[in-house]
């Protein structure tokens, strides 16, 4: 293994698809959906990798849309059912 490769922390392979995925960011009862969100995952295990940078800047833009600072792209509904086992 080179010295600069990434390793997974869950299997320990070194392969790595880049991929944008939805990405449901939540907070204290209220939720931002992020669609295209670019993320690297494990081409052995499927395990997911977000870039920090990119984690901020959904955190600042949650923050920024609740607050009123921003508007959001579009807003869509999401449908709740408990379910009891």
């Amino acid at each position: 293994m080179k010295g600069n490769e990434k390793k997974c922390n869950f299997c320990g392979a070194t392969r790595y698809e880049r991929r944008q995925i939805q990405y449901f960011y939540s907070r204290e009862g209220k939720y931002l959906l992020v669609p295209n969100m670019p993320v690297e995952v494990c081409a052995e295990c499927g395990m997911i990798y977000y870039d920090a940078e990119v984690l901020k800047e959904v955190e600042r833009r949650f923050f920024a849309i609740h607050e009123g600072r921003e508007q959001p792209d579009r807003v869509v509904e999401v449908p709740e059912k408990a379910i009891a086992l």
